[in-house]
């Protein structure tokens, strides 16, 4: 695909070269700098000084100025010209001669040493292996024989370096430090001339076409290879790039990165070599030589001299986009890299790839679109301001200048197309809620965050309460209206809540729930503002909707206390708590709510406060008796009615007994269970018995009060509560057929169901005469076996207290006794002879003395001393 990549420029006009010499002809060119010099086939150099100048359009254009021209004397032509800057000469081929001329005067230097004779070409290492700055390396091609030689050209003299033999007479090469390309007679190679490797490339025949080897860089060349192909070989010759497609009969080449440049008998060809294409032709007849000097590629037909001068980088690059030709402008920007400046590079790069980026977002590509997007670092308001409205009118953005692209908004790009509109939509949706996060935000988060809003409120979107629900920067003037125009009434709540305006919030809500305004977004939403209301930090807004939430449901709506921390439980009461008296205060008008709460208090968070355990009992009473009172009651409604009081009579200690004993005592005799659970609390033990055994008649209930009175409480308490109970059973007060009856039964269970609490002996005596061993064997049993551990367990105890008591008093002699010394050189204080054997016994004080001598002193003395026999 064609671009415009040169344009070919006259330098040096045909009248300024040779006036009116017709036979004249330009054989060689070398530029160095502004200087250029011309050799012709008259043996003559010319000297001119091109400047460079830019016109209004920004291309080059050049004056050229004649210096000087010299002749040689030889009237042969002049084959080859390179200029040594550093030294100020020009080395020169004629007549099969390299000789050196000064630069500025083309005066021959006049040492003779500066000669080398029989020469066919030579070319100038641009990458020299010698350090010296103060001399030049060339490679110089024999006409006679087949070797390379390498000289070192100094100012006033040359010098043989080494010499190198050849397969094959060469007859054009290319010199890159230690490395030679070759085009011998009939294959091109590479040659170490250092340590003499050799690899052949290719073949080529020299007499159907001249040779091209060119160096393009750092060990690496050019050459034209068969069947009109241009080939690339680094110095192992291995081919790391694609070749150029040229013509057969091209006669010279150069390189202008990215560009390859070939010269053939009517035309130049600029190829790219990124991807290989041809770019671009222009007809040049009677060209005779093509060469590249510092980045300048110059041309010259046998009677003139024209540069090819590229065109800026950029307007190539802007072409190519103007053609749609993405990948192409990417490839030859990223292929300018390291001919630009860096700093200015990113830039250029970076704008490059947004305008690559908006092409391909006109023509839907939005994957590639939204990679050149991040790559670039679009600022992401130059996509949002394509799509009319979503930016927030307080923005202050303005589009770049000049414009990445050629829309004017969303509705020009699409060109009525309402499918490609919601693609577009849908895609800066997915844009914006990936990069609102990243950097490329920075700065414009508002803008971003508001663009994103209103696009979920227009799309239906499921993320929008996502967005609002998590930090935001939505802009509160341009959303509400947009919300309010799309019936996004919830969402709009939530807008408010995070704006701090929790009162404009719950007020939209109410007005959903009541019907005032349809959005079907939750249908929770009654719920949903309770557990608001329920985690406010506006006790005023709390008092105010709670009433509306109760009047619903006082089943839901009760939730906005209970979810709520108390405050007066609390060290230091918090501005968003509320104080539980006044909310069962308030909820004194809903019995079903308060109950609700009272158990929230009571039961949930385990505040231990009498007046609300006996809130709640009188509740919970209150429910039963009316529930009690309906005709006919609902048998189930009691029964969880009363298990509820059932539970808190029983758990809990806190609640005023008198008050609820009263109150059932006269308000109901069905409620025999629980008075009974109220006299257990005041320990009238046989009152609660009583009403459970002959009242209630419910004996397994009367077990199970025992177990509960005596819970956490010492054996001999349980085993009298027990006894108590048997006593009821065994009461000789009551008629005769009532004990032999249901009770009798009662208490024999009882003793077998719990024989290991009773005392025996007591329950033998209590036992009517008339009773079985039979009937009462499991009792007996359980009692005997009791007994029997009990008493092994108490001597068991007994001998372990004595075995620790023993050990006590081991380990207290142990601590109190101290060694006590005798010998042969220490005699008895009573009978002053010395100790022959070991035993003794001390008198008090620790003083030893014999056996026999303390025996005898014993007899004498009426009053025992204190003695201990002590082994030493």
């Amino acid at each position: 695909m064609s671009v415009k990549a040169f344009e070919l420029v006259p330098a040096v006009e045909r009248e300024l070269l040779m006036g009116d010499k017709a036979r004249i002809n330009i054989e060689c060119i070398e530029c160095c700098g502004k200087h250029l010099y011309v050799g012709t086939n008259d043996c003559f150099i010319h000297h001119f000084l091109l400047e460079e100048h830019a016109t209004t359009k920004g291309m080059l254009s050049y004056t050229v100025q004649k210096l000087l021209f010299k002749y040689l004397g030889l009237k042969k032509p002049v084959e080859a010209l390179k200029a040594a800057s550093a030294l100020e000469r020009i080395i020169v081929l004629c007549d099969a001669t390299v000789s050196v001329i000064d630069m500025i005067t083309l005066e021959p230097v006049p040492s003779g040493g500066a000669k080398i004779k029989g020469v066919a070409a030579f070319c100038v290492n641009e990458n020299p292996v010698n350090g010296d700055p103060f001399c030049v390396e060339i490679g110089v091609l024999s006409a006679r024989r087949r070797t390379v030689q390498i000289y070192m050209v100094y100012k006033d003299r040359v010098q043989l370096v080494k010499e190198v033999n050849t397969p094959e007479q060469p007859c054009a090469v290319s010199l890159d430090g230690y490395f030679l390309c070759l085009a011998l007679s009939t294959q091109y190679m590479i040659l170490n001339y250092s340590t003499g490797a050799a690899q052949d490339l290719f073949p080529y025949d020299s007499e159907e076409r001249k040779p091209i080897v060119k160096r393009i860089g750092r060990e690496e060349f050019l050459l034209a290879a068969p069947g009109g192909l241009g080939m690339f070989a680094n110095a192992e010759g291995i081919s790391q790039r694609a070749p150029v497609n040229w013509s057969e009969s091209v006669m010279g080449a150069a390189v202008c990165f990215p560009y390859v440049v070939a010269l053939d008998e009517g035309f130049v060809t600029i190829h790219s070599m990124l991807d290989q294409q041809l770019k671009q032709t222009l007809s040049f007849r009677d060209g005779h030589i093509l060469q590249d000097f510092e980045g300048k590629v110059v041309l010259a037909s046998t009677k003139a001299v024209y540069v090819l001068v590229p065109l800026p980088l950029e307007r190539q690059i802007q072409e190519l986009l103007a053609g749609h030709r993405v990948e192409e402008a990417l490839a030859l920007t990223e292929g300018a890299r390291r001919n630009i400046p860096k700093d200015k590079f990113q830039i250029l790069h970076r704008r490059i790839l947004q305008q690559a980026g908006f092409i391909q977002f006109g023509q839907l590509q939005f994957l590639e679109a939204k990679e050149h997007f991040r790559t670039g670092q679009l600022d992401v308001r130059e996509l949002i301001s394509l799509y009319p409205l979503l930016l927030p009118a307080s923005s202050s953005f303005a589009r770049c200048h000049p414009p990445l692209h050629g829309f004017a908004d969303l509705n020009h790009l699409a060109q009525g197309d309402q499918d490609k509109v919601q693609r577009c939509k849908r895609f800066l949706i997915t844009y914006l809620g990936e990069v609102r996060s990243t950097e490329g935000a920075n700065g414009c988060r508002e803008d971003v965050d508001t663009a994103l809003l209103k696009l979920y409120a227009e799309q239906d979107h499921e993320s929008l309460l996502d967005l609002l629900a998590s930090p935001n920067a939505c802009l509160l003037a341009d959303s509400a209206p947009w919300l309010e125009k799309h019936h996004k009434y919830f969402a709009l709540g939530l807008l408010y809540h995070y704006n701090g305006q929790d009162s404009a919030a719950l007020q939209l809500w109410v007005r959903i729930v009541n019907g005032d305004l349809q959005d079907s977004t939750r249908s929770d939403l009654y719920e949903y503002i309770v557990d608001f209301l329920g985690f406010c930090s506006n006790p005023d807004l709390v008092w105010k909707y709670a009433d509306w939430a109760l009047q619903r449901d006082q089943t839901i709506g009760v939730q906005i206390f209970t979810r709520r921390p108390v405050g007066q439980d609390q060290v230091k009461e918090q501005k968003d708590q509320v104080n539980p008296d006044d909310v069962i205060t308030y909820l004194g008008k809903h019995s079903q709510a308060l109950l609700l709460y009272l158990e929230h208090l009571v039961l949930g968070r385990r505040i231990q406060k009498e007046k609300l355990h006996t809130h709640l009992a009188v509740q919970y009473t209150d429910r039963v008796l009316s529930l009690l009172s309906q005709s006919p009651p609902v048998d189930q409604q009691v029964s969880v009615a009363r298990d509820k009081l059932q539970l808190l009579l029983r758990e809990s200690s806190l609640y005023r007994v008198q008050l609820l004993l009263g109150e059932l005592s006269t308000e109901c005799d069905q409620l025999f269970l629980e008075r009974a659970t109220l006299h257990g609390k005041l320990e009238e033990h046989d009152k609660a018995l009583h009403i459970l055994v002959h009242q209630l008649k419910d004996f397994p209930a009367a077990e199970a009060y025992c177990v509960w009175g005596s819970a956490s409480r010492d054996p001999a308490y349980q085993q009298s509560l027990f006894h108590l109970l048997l006593g009821v059973y065994l009461d000789r007060d009551l008629p005769s057929s009532t004990v032999t009856g249901e009770l009798e039964m009662a208490a024999v269970d009882l003793l077998n169901r719990h024989g290991e609490v009773f005392d025996a002996v007591r329950v033998l005596d209590l036992l009517p005469e008339g009773w079985s061993l039979q009937l009462l064997r499991p009792f007996l049993g359980r009692a005997l076996r009791g007994s029997m551990h009990a008493c092994r367990t108490s001597q068991v105890a007994l001998g372990l207290a004595r075995s620790e008591n023993l050990q006590l008093q081991h380990d207290r002699l142990k601590q109190r006794r101290s060694p006590v010394l005798v010998s042969q050189k220490k005699g008895c204080v009573l009978c002053h002879n010395t100790f022959s054997e070991p035993d003794c016994v001390c008198l008090p004080g620790g003083v030893p003395v014999h056996t026999h001598c303390a025996a005898q002193r014993v007899v004498r003395d009426s009053s025992p001393g204190a003695y201990s026999e002590t082994q030493s």
